[in-house]
């Protein structure tokens, strides 16, 4: 008999917990999720209060399998998963699955993994929470229901293979308003003014006129107005002042701060976090919440007090200002505050150290510094210079850490400590110079921007953010990628020892670092969206369906009731536009072939963002030719459309034979005898790449090769040993297989070789058998769509004797499709 059974979502969490529980408690992990709705029907029954239809998994069915066995003997069974909507619904599933009594059933919560923790949690067992159930329930069938219900739209009106989501949509539509904004924008320049002056005690100061002059014109008459002018200290402003440390870590700003100081992905940051909390290292990392528990104020203060002295302390209460922030819940802190370093992988140390760092820095005396402005004049001109300096008096949060900001293109002010002048000391000019500067377009997304923002909209919660910047990114909406920047020619006018000299400059501007660009597919569907849809990926309406979400949490309102209202508006308008809407791909004629007077246009095709002269409806099949990495539907000309046309390119020869540049599904290429070798992107252009270039790339690819290749078999042409990204692999004709990594790959003989690859084929072939194709599942899934329009009066007579067989067949067999709120009540 098993005395108690603990059940967390991982085995990390469980082996941590192990830790601090005695002999008479096993913990084992449910591996996350033990149910999931059904595909069929959108495993949601429509007609009977969007009930979701819950399966289990092929890959749980033995986690289950276990977790029955085991809960049939334990005395109690304690669930112990995490205590946001997702951890309460894992528990509600487990419940419901294992058929557990409600009398030996305990529900645990705990906001870190400390033994203090753990023993408090099971101190105190509460009931689950079927608000939260509800609230996670809620979410999960409105996303099924958009995302099941526009993919097909999609995939009729715009493009095979597409899919939307509700969140992701919205996300996507903010990328693509940003991308408009850059393409309008209609950069402006002006002339920065700087001036160094030489102070009575000969100590230089550097100070910018307090306005920008407009053009050149204006600034050569400035600049000739002060050729021969006296200056003087007009004014010495003295100024205390003061920089408050930030909140402690939310999951939105946590993920900010790790892409700006650590250079993490959003993804990565909840990865790495994942790995600390489940190991007892920090709290738990999903929470909108900046309160600190009395206990972990108090163990900062004592650290601060021992390491800084008195002076650096202050303790601080901080409040969350995001909408639905849960105040219950603490903000990410370490759990032992006066560790300042752990043990683990390199970037689990480096998330730890930052988290470690705000969290002290919070309860951190400010800084004091001292700010000094100083002001230079002429009689002759109408504008003074000011010269800006700062001087720090008591560093105070700053001895542990500075906060970042995702500002850019900031100009620099000058800052430092200034030389002493006094008011109306006259001033010696030494140099005055004016520099054009121009103004920059709205800034591009990084994944932690846009998190920033998606928050300040009320646009998801702190599960949300990561999988939808993933998701986005997967379905090849958006990219993340460095681009380099143009080079632009500047003027700079400089006036020195009475005479005005005038010079042309260059600089790189412009250069994009893990920057989101919406591609063409990602921009046509959000237009798609946005002209059919604009209700659903509107910026308010998903911010209050999420406020819908926290209700239903709460218990305010009915989550069946909050679908429907949703429904009975969103599912009229998929069949008008299936019905009433015509096909959309972004087409935009850009003019006639000179050579043959039929239409250019340019728009979505199979493969991507195209061009295309004729029409289908032609004698001729129509010519296609796909747009360079770089170019856009919305943006390019009939003169760079008409350019693609003339690839293929011959570039010359080499070794006698044809080298061939061109565009090819997966971009641009030169190809010679029969091999290929990829352009560089950001630096190779098909349609200008030179011969001498081409044979550099050849060659790179000819020694990439050389040492991607093993070993070959005389036997068998087709057989080969090959370096892969994951180590050695053998390539049998078109197909891949692994080798073990205990065995040496030059050493395989042919027969060895060969027994690899029929056994791993056998085991495929076992694997692919009853699968159904994908093409299958697509007409399931638009014939789910249309059935979903049908008369409620038909489907709810099928509705009720498929209910009626379920519930037989879950007496069978002990699972339940239940939404039932019967909850484990305390022990």
């Amino acid at each position: 008999m098993i005395e108690n059974l603990v059940i967390v979502e991982s085995p990390a969490k469980a082996k941590t917990i192990e830790k601090f529980l005695g002999d008479k408690f096993l913990v084992k992990s449910s591996f996350g999720h033990i149910r999931d709705l059904a595909k069929k029907n959108f495993g949601i029954d429509l007609d009977n209060d969007y009930s979701p239809q819950y399966i289990i998994p092929d890959d749980k069915k033995e986690v289950v399998k276990e977790l029955k066995k085991l809960a049939k003997e334990a005395k109690v069974v304690w669930l112990a998963s995490d205590e946001d909507r997702e951890g309460e619904a894992i528990a509600w599933h487990l419940y419901k699955v294992l058929e557990l009594d409600e009398k030996s059933t305990r529900r645990i919560v705990f906001h870190e993994i400390t033994k203090d923790a753990i023993i408090r949690a099971i101190e105190n067992p509460r009931e689950i929470d079927q608000h939260l159930v509800d609230a996670q329930q809620a979410r999960r069938v409105l996303d099924r229901l958009v995302g099941f219900e526009l993919s097909p739209v999609l995939w009729r009106k715009v493009k095979p293979s597409l899919s939307a989501g509700r969140v992701q949509s919205v996300a996507v539509r903010l990328l693509v308003e940003r991308e408009r904004e850059i393409i309008n924008f209609k950069s402006e320049s002006s002339f920065r003014i700087t001036g160094k002056f030489l102070t009575e005690g000969e100590q230089l100061i550097q100070a910018e006129l307090t306005k920008r002059l407009k053009d050149e014109k204006t600034t050569r008459q400035f600049l000739e107005d002060a050729t021969d002018a006296d200056f003087y200290v007009s004014s010495v402003q003295k100024k205390p002042g003061k920089k408050t440390p930030a909140a402690p870590f939310t999951t939105s700003t946590l993920q900010q701060e790790a892409s700006r100081k650590l250079g993490f992905s959003v993804a990565r940051t909840m990865s790495v976090a994942q790995k600390l909390y489940e190991a007892g290292k920090i709290t738990y990392m999903r929470t909108d919440s900046v309160n600190l528990s009395s206990s972990a104020m108090q163990a900062a203060a004592q650290m601060i007090n021992q390491e800084f002295g008195e002076k650096y302390h202050k303790a601080r209460n901080y409040q969350t200002k995001s909408k639905g922030a849960q105040e219950a819940h603490e903000a990410i802190r370490p759990t032992y505050i006066n560790k300042p370093m752990v043990g683990g992988s390199e970037p689990e140390k480096r998330l730890y150290e930052l988290i470690w760092k705000r969290t002290i820095a919070s309860q951190m005396s400010d800084a004091q510094l001292e700010r000094t402005t100083i002001k230079i004049e002429s009689e002759k001109l109408s504008t003074p210079f000011q010269a800006n300096g700062e001087v720090l008096k008591f560093d105070g949060f700053l001895k542990v850490y500075i906060e970042s900001t995702d500002e850019e293109n900031q100009e620099e002010e000058t800052k430092g400590l200034l030389p002493k002048v006094k008011e109306d000391e006259r001033m010696q000019q030494e140099e005055i110079q004016a520099t054009q500067r121009f103004t920059h377009h709205p800034p591009r997304y990084t994944e932690a921007s846009l998190v920033k923002k998606l928050e300040e909209l009320g646009i998801g919660r702190p599960s949300t953010y990561a999988p939808t910047i993933s998701t986005i990114q997967n379905r090849g909406y958006v990219i993340k990628e460095d681009r380099p920047g143009v080079e632009r020619k500047f003027q700079v006018l400089t006036l020195s020892n009475g005479e005005i000299k005038s010079a042309e400059r260059k600089e790189t501007t412009g250069a994009e670092k893990k920057k989101l660009f919406p591609n063409d597919v990602g921009i046509v569907v959000n237009d798609f969206l946005v002209e059919n849809f604009d209700d659903i990926i509107d910026f308010n309406f998903t911010a209050k369906v999420e406020n819908e979400f926290d209700k239903v949490a709460q218990g305010q309102e009915e989550w069946n009731k909050m679908i429907d209202r949703f429904y009975k508006n969103f599912h009229p308008k998929v069949e008008d536009t299936l019905e009433n809407t015509g096909r959309s791909a972004g087409e935009r004629h850009l003019g006639d072939d000179p050579k043959t007077g039929k239409p250019i246009t340019a728009k979505l095709g199979p493969y991507g963002p195209m061009v295309q002269i004729g029409t289908k409806e032609d004698e001729d099949k129509p010519k296609f030719a796909s747009l360079l990495r770089g170019q856009h539907l919305e943006t390019i000309t009939f003169e760079e459309a008409l350019k693609l046309f003339d690839l293929p390119r011959d570039v010359g020869e080499y070794e006698g034979k044809k080298v061939v540049a061109a565009i090819g599904r997966f971009g641009p290429y030169v190809r010679h005898d029969g091999k290929f070798a990829s352009l560089k992107r950001g630096i190779d252009d098909p349609l200008t790449i030179t011969l001498e270039r081409a044979i550099e790339l050849i060659e790179e690819k000819r020694e990439k090769d050389r040492n991607r290749l093993i070993k070959q078999f005389k036997e068998d042409a087709d057989v080969e040993i090959l370096n892969g990204r994951w180590g050695p692999y053998i390539k049998y004709k078109k197909d891949n297989y692994r080798i073990p990594k205990t065995v040496e790959a030059k050493d395989l003989t042919y027969e060895e070789v060969m027994t690899m690859v029929k056994e791993q084929g056998e085991k495929k072939s076992a694997k692919g058998k009853g699968k159904k194709s994908s093409s299958t599942s697509a007409k399931k899934k638009t014939t789910a769509t249309k059935a979903a329009g049908k008369k409620k009066t038909t489907t709810a007579k099928k509705s009720t004797k498929k209910n009626t067989t379920k519930k037989t067949t879950a007496k069978k067999t002990g699972k339940s499709s239940s939404t039932s709120s019967t909850k484990p009540k305390k022990g």
